[in-house]
């Protein structure tokens, strides 16, 4: 069996009447006056005399990236405990694309491109095989992916909000300390997330926010509002490295991703063996992804509320290209920079009718429910983000289009018979969360 092409990835133009519709929840992207030239960043040799180290690369944005990198030419290698493949057994889940273990997965594409991955299996948590795996590969780059990145797991009970905090902070720190004692030159490249930031009622700038107070000014950090364990943790993982970047002089990047959506980039598609993970549970399925499982399979697609949450939103296609040029734009010694890592922003709802739309022309009947929504939230409010710098350095986002989105509903309806329709609907209450013993209880009717 053969790859599968990107071809259809190619969006085609839209008329000049739905650009003017959807311009209110879409970036502009307008000409930076001095922007770089990235006319090589996709050569074979981009990457060359680079060594990043992805944390976490067995999950779905890293193992995406570690693919990218290495096809140009960047050395690379995977850290990684398998911890989210034991979190499906642990939970009845499992991907919608069948994926092959973290060894077949490199040997395969080694095969494929030519190009080995080095691979170290162990937890990050775990500083004394944190630190020999940093002397044996001795990285330009540290991309950390390798967290609890579910706001519902952290949010289930006691016990995993306990680990979630523990698990994502604990293995930061552990980093860092790495960096610091057998790396000092490395460059760290966090994945925060946006969900830091909550929904205030005044625009999201990137990282920091100048203020001015009873005469005097100041730039500060943006104030943080996590609205979950998980948003929590990585509030804290933030704090902790600004702190460490100044005391330790660290390079550090801290990059807010919105919501990820696609299962198809160039590498990953190039053999199935290489297929990445697709999530579509209500615990680890991202909005668009999941909405267009349930299309698919000829579930509704459920709505939390009224619908009007409105986030920040990215192809997985430019998530490894803003890795890119964040491993190529090192912050300099006690600097770190925060950019917000996403290409535009949907409502709730917006997604949903776009969804609708897109499934139509291939012969679905997408339907919409609102459900109760499990999460403490506001359902309708201001959003505006700010998100320039990484476009500023040279990304050139991908749109979210029909062609994508026809594209991705024929992934999802090639592989549907994969689907546990038991396992889409919310199941994970904010206001629920309870110990495991009053959980039992529950459970058992006491």
């Amino acid at each position: 069996m053969g790859g599968v092409s990107l071809a259809s990835f190619a969006a085609p133009a839209r008329t000049q009447a739905k650009h003017q519709a959807r311009s209110l929840r879409t970036v502009v992207f307008a000409a930076a006056a001095a922007k770089p030239d990235r006319s090589g960043a996709d050569a074979k040799d981009a990457g060359k005399g680079q060594k990043v180290m992805v944390i976490g690369g067995d999950g779905y944005c890293g193992w995406a990236t570690a693919l990218h990198l290495s096809n140009r030419g960047y050395e690379v290698a995977i850290v990684d405990n398998m911890c989210r493949r034991s979190w499906d057994d642990q939970l009845g889940f499992n991907s919608l694309t069948p994926i092959k273990s973290i060894h077949e997965r490199v040997r395969k594409w080694e095969e494929v491109s030519g190009n080995k991955i080095e691979l170290f299996v162990g937890d990050v948590c775990d500083y004394e095989f944190l630190s020999a795996a940093f002397q044996a590969f001795e990285p330009t780059s540290a991309v950390h992916f390798g967290e609890q990145r579910s706001a519902p797991y952290s949010m289930m009970d006691r016990t995993k909000a306990v680990f979630t905090q523990t698990n994502n902070v604990m293995g930061s720190i552990n980093l860092m300390y790495a960096i610091k004692e057998y790396a000092p030159e490395c460059h760290l490249i966090k994945l925060g997330t946006m969900g830091e930031y909550g929904t205030p009622n005044i625009d999201i700038e990137e990282g920091y926010i100048t203020i001015e107070h009873n005469g005097r000014s100041d730039t500060l950090p943006y104030p943080k509002q996590g609205n979950s364990f998980y948003h929590l943790s990585k509030c804290h993982d933030s704090a902790n490295m600004l702190m460490c970047t100044k005391t330790w002089k660290l390079k550090t990047t801290d990059l807010n991703q919105g919501v990820v959506y696609g299962v198809a980039t160039e590498e990953t598609m190039m053999d199935p063996a290489l297929i990445n993970r697709l999530d579509y549970d209500a615990v680890f399925g991202t909005a668009l992804n999941r909405f267009c499982i349930q299309a698919a399979v000829g579930h509704p697609m459920t709505v939390y509320g009224k619908g009007g949450q409105t986030r920040g939103f990215l192809d997985i296609r430019d998530t490894v290209r803003c890795i890119q040029i964040a491993c190529d734009n090192p912050a300099e010694p006690g600097e770190m920079r925060v950019y917000n890592q996403f290409t535009e922003q949907f409502s709730v709802n917006e997604l949903a009718a776009l969804i609708t739309e897109a499934g139509k022309k291939i012969g679905l009947d997408p339907k919409v429910i609102n459900v109760p929504n499990p999460r403490v939230e506001l359902e309708e409010h201001y959003y505006n983000a700010k998100n320039s710098k990484l476009q500023d350095l040279g990304l050139e986002p991908h749109l979210m289009s029909d062609a994508l989105l026809d594209s991705l509903l024929n992934i999802v309806v090639t592989y549907k018979d994969n689907v546990d329709q038991r396992l889409i609907l919310p199941g994970v209450n904010w206001t629920e969360s309870a110990s495991v013993g009053k959980q039992v209880a529950k459970t058992s009717g006491k």
